[in-house]
């Protein structure tokens, strides 16, 4: 099994990306993803994509590593892509069997939402890759303090977002390592879903789920030994301030929009 690469890995730098406030990073990352939903046309989501890779650049993370963090998540732009292909028609058809056409609007729209869901993944990726996830939970926590006084639980929400992303890279590693000893067992995974292949498959998830609720036991123990009771009282070591990096950032934001924005008015 070839080494899978990490989803919500933190990736250390000291990139003008890295130091910005986390709050401002997960709420600038909210209006990438509206800007990109702005697009309406392939050449916006060329802006998108020049801006995304910009930020990247900027972050001086390798763009390859970014779209292999993504790689596991690829199943949704399939599915979503080939439900595209036989539910939307209209123009050429270039095929016909029974009930199944496949047009040139739907392979058009295909393309399109699986770029434009390719280009959300990859945005908020760079999140989770130049942000670490303490930083993440705090910057959510403090965003949904507001809505603490409806009974909105901000902290609680945020730590339990926080062990998800923190466990995400975890899980992955344990998915190789359990795969690798089935394979040294003899397993072979190659076989069709007909003839022993969900038999293989159970045979890497049932692990994988058990050392999933033995960690969730473990953090549990560990919590109540160290007589956790959540956020009242609870301070920071690093308290969050916003620099001119966050300004620049919103600057930077609000010219991709209009760039954007204006695209959805060029005539095709």
């Amino acid at each position: 099994m070839p080494e899978i690469a990490m989803f919500g890995k933190y990736w250390p730098g000291t990139s003008p990306v890295h130091r910005m406030d986390p709050r401002a990073k997960l709420l600038l990352s909210l209006v990438v993803m509206a800007n990109i939903f702005v697009a309406q046309s392939f050449i916006g989501l060329a802006v998108c994509a020049a801006f995304t890779a910009g930020f990247f650049l900027l972050a001086k993370i390798p763009l390859g590593k970014a779209v292999r963090s993504i790689a596991p998540l690829a199943f949704i732009l399939v599915i979503t892509a080939l439900l595209n292909v036989f539910f939307v028609q209209g123009g050429t058809v270039y095929f016909q069997w029974w009930f199944i056409q496949i047009s040139e609007a739907g392979l058009v729209q295909a393309a399109f939402i699986a770029v434009r869901l390719f280009l959300l993944l990859l945005s908020m990726s760079l999140l989770t890759l130049t942000t670490a996830t303490l930083d993440i939970t705090d910057a959510f926590e403090y965003l949904l303090k507001p809505f603490a006084r409806i009974g909105v639980p901000a902290h609680e929400l945020s730590m339990i977002m926080g062990i998800a992303l923190r466990f995400l890279p975890q899980f992955t590693t344990e998915l190789q390592t359990i795969y690798r000893a089935q394979i040294s067992r003899g397993a072979t995974f190659a076989a069709s879903p007909f003839r022993g292949g969900l038999r293989m498959l159970t045979s890497l998830m049932i692990p994988l789920f058990t050392s999933a609720f033995r960690h969730a036991e473990t953090l549990s123990l560990a919590m109540d030994a160290r007589c956790y009771h959540g956020g009242p009282g609870r301070t920071r070591l690093k308290p969050l301030h916003y620099s001119a990096l966050d300004r620049n950032a919103v600057i930077v934001l609000a010219a991709m929009f209009a760039v954007v924005f204006s695209t959805n008015f060029i005539p095709l």
